[in-house]
C-alpha cells in the first residue's frame, strides 16, 4: 500500500555532518513515527586485515604489479586460496562481499600465463554487466606489467558481433570471458573450432557460485560434466576455481557442481568496516515503510539500494516513491530481470556515476555489479535466507565507509520469526546450497547435448550415476540417443539439440510483447499466474493489463492501461505419487520422499485494491492446466489424530492447510531457498495412499534437491513448524504464521488454533501404532520410464503381409506426388506369411489383392500410408483405413524427426541393398519389361520383410547417422 501522506518521519539534515549514516540511523531511532518499531539495532564493529604470505613467492612480473597497485601484502585467504590453486587444486573460496576474491584466481592465472604463454583460461560470470566489470577490472590491474607479460583479455558473449566472434575463435585470448549460455551453446557444440583453447586450457574460474542453486545450478552439474569430457579429448585437466558469497557448504557444492574433489577456503582476511543492522517491524506495510526511509535517505543525499521480493513491488515502490521524493524523483530507477539489456546497463552506468541516488531492485542486484559505493541497503521484506540477507547487506559500505542495513519485515513467517528472535539470525549458519543433476528434465536434456558433442561411451564416468544412466536408456528408447552397431557408445539423433536447453529455468520463456515490441520476459510456470488475460503488468512504472497469453506461441500482449487494483491468480491442483524414493517417522508419523506428478490448474483471479488490498471481484479463467513431474515429500495424518481432531470439533481441513502453509514458510530455514521455490497440497484423503497427507514439493519441474535436504531434516521440520504457529501472537492465523501470499484458494479454509493442536498432537510421541500407509504407485504411468533398447524375439502376429507396389508413371507425370492416385499400377507385390510366398499382382488383378489383405492380422511397407495405399485406391477404391498396418518409414520419422531410404536401413542393419530403383521399374514398363519389375519388386518386399523381423525380435534397427556412424534406432512394432 503506498504512502497515504506526505510528513517525513525523519527530519532532514541541516548540516553537512548529519548527512552521515550515524546521523541517518540516530535520527530514526529518534524518530516518534518509526523508531519503537526498531526492535532490534546491533553495530557490527570494524575489523582489522590478517595478512599472509603465499607460500612461495610470485614470479617478479607478478610480484611487481601488486607493488604497482600498492598491496605489499595479501589477506590471509588470498595467500591460502592462490596456494592451493598453484598447486593444481579445485578450490571454492567462499568470503564476504568485497574480500577481495578477484586475486584469489586472477594471481594464478597471471602466473601461469607468464610461465606459458601457450595456456588458456575461461573465466564464467553468470551476467553479462559482471563480465564487463571484469574485464575494466583485469586490464587495471595489468596495465602495468610489461607488454611481452601482459595477458590479452576478451569477453565472448551474446553482444559480441560476429566478426569478432570470429577472430576470437580462430586465435583464443589468453583469458576468456564468458557466461554459462555461451559456454553451453557455442564453446561446448564447436569444440573443434575452439582447439587451441580447450588443448590449453590451465584454469576454469566460476565466480558468483552461490548462483549456481537449484535450476541453474542442476543445469551447470551438467555443463561442467560436458567441459570435463571435451576437454580430456583435448589433453587438458584445468583446475577449477570458485568464488562465492559465504554459504553453508561451498565445498559440497563446488564438488556436486563438478564431480571433482574441492578444498575451500571461508575465513576472510579482509577489513570491514562498521556496519548497522536494524530490525523494523513495522506497523504498515513494509513497502510504505521502505518509501519513507528511502525518500529520507535521498534529501541526505545517502546513496541508496533498496531491494523487494518481487517484480511487482519493485515497480510499485519506484511509483510511489517518485510520488514523495521531490526533486529527487528523477534519481530512482527501478531494477529487475525482465528488462532489457540495454535498460539494465543504463541504470547500472547512471548509478555508478552518481547521476542516480537510489535503486529499487529484485536479486538482480544481489550480485557483484559495479554500481559505485553505497551508504545505505534497505531489505523490504526478509531475502528468503540469511545467506542473501549478508550478500544484499554486503553491497554497502564497499569504501570502508560506515554503512548501514535496515530489514523492514513483511507478514512472511520467517520475517516475523527474525523479528522474534533476532539474535539467531546473527548466530545461525548460512544456509546450505542444493542442486540436483539427477532432475530427469535436465538430465536428458543434457546427455543429448554431451552425445552431439562427443559420443557417451556406456562405460565413461558420466553415466556412472544409475540414474543418469536410466536417464540415457530412456533416451535411447526413445530415439532420442543412438547406440551404435556394438551397443557401446551413444550418439546423438539432433546434430544441435542445444538451443532447446534454458539454463536458467527447466520450462520455457514467453515474451512480452506491448504495441509490437518485446518489453520484457517471463517463464513458462509464472506466466500462467501472473500474466494471464485481465492481469495487471506493471513494467519501469508503468501498468499495462493483460490483452492475451498465446500459450502454443509462448507470447503475452498487453497494451496501457491505468487500473486502481492488482491480480492474484487462484488455482487447484492435485498430485499423484509416482515412486517412493524414502521413507520414515518423526515421533511416530509417517514422513515419505518421492516422485510426484502435480497438476495446476488456474481457475482465476482476484482483483484486489491497490491502497489496503480489499478484495474487489474474482473472474473466471478458462485455462489449460499445468502438468509436471518433481520431488516431494509427504506426512501422512494417522487416523487416529483425524478422529481425534474430528471428535473435538475442529475443523480437520482447515488443520492441515495450515500445517502445509506454516511448513512451507518455515523450510528456507533448512534450505537455501525461499518459499516462492516450493508448493504444496493438503488433502484429507489422498486415494494412493488412504489417509490424510500434506505434501510440500519442489516447484521446479523435476526437482532440484529441495524437498530431499528437507526431508532429511524432517524432524527439525516439524518442530521449527509447531514454533511458528504457537510463537505467533495472532488469534486466528496471519501471513506470519498459516496464510500464504500465493494460496490459489485464498487462504480458505484456515485454521491457526486447529492446525496447533494437530502438530502438537504429532509431536507428542504418544501415537498409536499406525496401520501401514505406503502409497500405492502401480497404477500411476511411470513418465521418463527406461525401456530396454534391445529386446528377446517376440512372437509375430498370426499372419502378416508385406506390400510394395510399383506405378506405371513419375510423379512429374501426373502433376506432383500429390497426384499418387493417378499414376497407376505396374505390379503390386503381397509377402504371405501364412503361406511364405511373394504373390505378383496387376493392376487388373486388384480385387484379389484386396481380399487378400482382408484375411491378414498386419500389413507392413515402408511409405504404404502416403504412397502405396494411395496408388493402389486411384486404381480401385480401397478403404485402407480400415486395415491393420505398419508403415516402417512413418515409424522411423517418428522417432527421428527426418526420413530414412529403404535402401539405407537395408545397408546398416541387413548389410544387402536394393537392386534397382524406382526410375529404372518406370524404364522397364515403358519397354514390356514387367518380368524385371516383379523381381525388383519382390526384392523390396523381402528386404521390407527382413527390416520388420529384424525390428521385431532386436528392438531397433540400425542406420548410417549424419556423421558416418553406423548407429542403432530403437523401434517398436506394437
Amino acid at each position: 500500500m503506498p504512502p497515504n501522506d506526505d510528513t517525513s518521519p525523519l527530519p532532514d539534515a541541516a548540516a553537512p555532518d548529519e548527512c552521515t549514516i550515524a546521523a541517518y540511523v540516530a535520527a530514526l531511532i529518534d524518530s516518534k513515527r518509526l523508531g519503537h518499531l526498531v526492535v532490534h539495532h546491533r553495530i557490527l564493529p570494524a575489523a582489522p586485515a590478517v595478512y599472509a604470505d603465499p607460500m612461495r613467492p610470485f614470479p617478479r612480473p607478478v610480484a611487481g604489479l601488486l607493488a604497482g597497485r600498492g598491496i605489499g601484502r595479501l589477506y590471509a585467504h588470498q595467500a591460502r586460496a592462490t596456494d592451493l590453486t598453484r598447486a593444481g587444486r579445485h578450490v571454492a573460496v567462499a568470503t564476504p562481499t568485497a574480500s577481495g576474491k578477484t586475486l584469489t584466481y586472477l594471481l594464478p592465472v597471471l602466473e601461469e600465463i607468464i610461465k606459458n604463454p601457450d595456456s588458456r583460461a575461461i573465466f564464467l560470470y553468470p551476467l553479462k554487466a559482471l563480465a564487463q566489470d571484469q574485464l575494466k577490472a583485469i586490464n587495471e590491474l595489468t596495465a602495468g606489467l610489461p607488454e611481452s607479460a601482459r595477458p590479452t583479455v576478451a569477453i565472448y558473449d551474446g553482444d559480441t558481433t560476429a566478426h569478432f566472434r570470429r577472430k576470437i575463435r580462430d586465435n583464443p585470448p589468453h583469458i576468456l570471458i564468458t557466461n554459462p549460455e555461451m559456454l553451453h551453446l557455442s564453446l561446448l557444440p564447436g569444440h573443434d573450432n575452439w582447439s587451441t583453447l580447450f588443448a590449453g586450457l590451465t584454469h576454469v574460474v566460476v565466480d558468483e557460485m552461490h548462483t549456481y542453486r537449484g535450476v541453474m545450478g542442476s543445469h551447470m552439474a551438467h555443463v561442467f560434466r560436458r567441459l570435463g569430457r571435451v576437454c580430456r579429448r583435448f589433453g587438458s585437466q584445468p583446475s577449477f576455481v570458485f568464488s562465492s558469497a559465504t554459504i553453508g557448504n561451498p565445498g559440497e557444492l563446488a564438488t556436486d557442481l563438478t564431480g571433482l574433489p574441492v578444498e575451500t577456503v571461508t575465513e576472510s582476511g579482509a577489513p570491514t568496516a562498521a556496519r548497522h543492522f536494524l530490525f523494523i517491524n513495522p506497523e504498515q506495510s513494509a513497502a510504505t515503510t521502505a518509501v519513507m526511509l528511502l525518500a529520507a535517505a535521498l534529501r541526505r543525499g545517502l546513496r541508496t539500494i533498496v531491494y523487494t521480493q518481487s517484480r511487482k513491488m519493485t515497480e510499485l515502490i519506484s511509483l510511489w516513491i517518485r510520488e514523495k521524493a521531490g526533486p529527487y524523483a528523477s534519481r530512482v530507477s527501478a531494477y529487475r530481470s525482465g528488462f532489457l539489456p540495454q535498460e539494465r546497463r543504463d541504470i547500472e552506468a547512471a548509478m555508478a556515476s552518481g547521476k542516480l541516488l537510489g535503486v529499487v531492485s529484485t536479486s538482480a542486484l544481489e550480485l557483484g555489479i559495479d554500481i559505485g559505493g553505497l551508504d545505505l541497503c534497505i531489505l523490504c521484506g526478509y531475502p528468503g535466507s540469511v545467506m542473501s540477507a549478508w550478500q544484499r547487506g554486503g553491497r554497502v559500505g564497499r569504501a570502508g565507509r560506515e554503512s548501514a542495513v535496515a530489514l523492514i519485515a513483511g507478514e512472511d513467517a520467517l520475517d516475523q520469526y527474525f523479528m522474534r528472535h533476532p539474535a539467531e539470525f546473527f548466530d545461525r549458519p548460512p544456509e546450505s546450497a542444493v542442486i540436483n543433476p539427477a532432475n530427469p528434465v535436465i538430465a536428458a536434456k543434457h546427455l543429448e547435448c554431451a552425445a552431439a558433442e562427443l559420443p557417451i561411451l556406456l562405460t565413461e564416468p558420466y553415466l556412472a550415476d544409475p540414474a543418469i544412466r536410466r536417464e540415457a536408456e530412456s533416451l535411447a528408447a526413445r530415439g532420442l540417443l543412438l547406440r551404435d552397431k556394438d551397443g557401446t557408445r551413444y550418439f546423438a539423433a539432433r546434430k544441435r539439440p542445444h538451443r532447446d536447453v534454458n539454463l536458467r529455468g527447466s520450462g520455457g520463456q514467453f515474451t512480452i510483447e506491448a504495441g509490437g515490441a518485446v518489453i520484457g520476459q517471463i517463464d513458462e510456470l509464472r506466466a500462467y499466474k501472473e500474466t494471464h488475460p485481465g492481469a495487471v503488468y506493471i513494467h519501469r512504472g508503468v501498468s499495462y493489463l493483460v490483452k492475451s497469453l498465446d500459450i502454443p506461441e509462448r507470447r503475452v500482449v498487453v497494451i496501457p492501461g491505468k487500473a486502481d487494483y492488482y491480480t492474484r491468480a487462484r488455482g487447484q491442483k492435485t498430485t499423484d505419487i509416482l515412486e517412493v524414493l524414502g521413507e520414515g517417522s518423526v515421533h511416530g508419523v509417517p514422513v515419505f520422499l518421492g516422485r510426484l506428478r502435480v497438476t495446476e490448474t488456474v481457475t482465476g483471479y482476484e482483483r484486489r485494491s491497490t491502497r489496503g488490498g480489499q478484495l474487489l471481484t474474482i473472474v473466471p479463467l478458462d485455462l489449460p492446466p499445468m502438468i509436471f513431474e518433481t520431488e516431494g515429500l509427504w506426512w501422512v495424518i494417522p487416523q487416529a489424530v483425524q478422529a481425534e481432531l474430528d471428535k473435538r470439533l475442529f475443523h480437520f481441513m482447515g488443520a492441515i492447510h495450515a500445517m502445509e502453509h506454516a511448513m512451507i514458510g518455515i523450510l528456507p530455514l533448512l534450505v537455501l531457498t525461499d518459499r516462492n521455490d516450493l508448493g504444496g497440497i493438503s488433502t484429507p484423503l489422498h486415494p494412493q495412499v488412504g489417509r490424510a497427507c500434506v505434501f510440500v514439493y519442489d516447484g521446479a519441474p523435476g526437482g532440484v534437491g529441495l524437498t530431499r535436504l528437507a526431508f532429511s531434516r524432517a524432524g527439525e521440520a516439524l518442530t521449527r513448524t509447531l514454533a511458528a504457529v504457537a510463537g505467533c501472537p495472532c488469534e486466528t492465523g496471519c501471513p506470519s504464521c498459516v496464510h500464504s501470499p500465493k494460496c490459489g484458494s485464498g487462504n480458505r479454509p484456515i485454521d491457526k488454533i486447529a492446525a496447533r493442536y494437530l502438530l502438537e498432537l504429532l509431536m507428542s510421541g504418544k501415537l498409536p501404532e499406525t496401520e501401514p500407509c505406503r502409497p500405492d504407485c502401480n497404477e500411476q504411468p511411470q513418465a521418463n520410464e527406461p525401456q530396454a533398447t534391445s529386446r528377446p524375439k517376440g512372437k509375430a502376429p498370426a499372419r502378416f503381409g508385406v506390400l510394395d507396389v510399383e506405378t506405371r508413371r513419375a510423379a512429374a507425370d501426373v502433376g506432383g506426388w500429390g497426384n499418387a492416385h493417378k499414376m497407376g499400377i505396374s505390379v503390386a507385390v503381397l509377402y504371405d506369411s501364412g503361406t511364405d510366398e511373394f504373390i505378383p499382382y496387376s493392376q487388373d488383378e486388384l480385387p484379389a489383392l484386396y481380399e487378400a489383405l482382408a484375411h491378414l492380422d498386419l500389413i507392413v511397407g515402408f511409405n504404404i500410408l502416403r504412397f502405396d495405399y494411395k496408388v493402389l485406391d486411384g486404381a480401385a477404391p480401397l478403404n485402407h483405413r480400415t486395415l491393420p498396418t505398419l508403415d516402417i518409414l512413418e515409424r522411423v520419422h517418428a522417432r527421428l524427426g527426418y526420413r530414412l531410404s529403404l535402401d539405407g536401413l537395408a545397408k546398416a542393419t541387413l548389410g544387402t541393398q536394393k537392386s534397382a530403383s524406382g526410375l529404372d521399374a518406370l524404364t522397364w514398363w515403358k519397354e514390356g519389361r514387367l518380368d524385371e519389375i516383379t523381381t525388383y519388386c519382390k526384392q523390396d518386399v523381402a528386404v521390407t520383410r527382413d527390416l520388420y523381423l529384424f525390428g521385431r525380435d532386436n528392438g531397433y534397427l540400425l542406420f548410417t547417422n549424419k556423421a558416418g556412424k553406423i548407429v542403432r534406432l530403437p523401434v517398436e512394432w506394437a
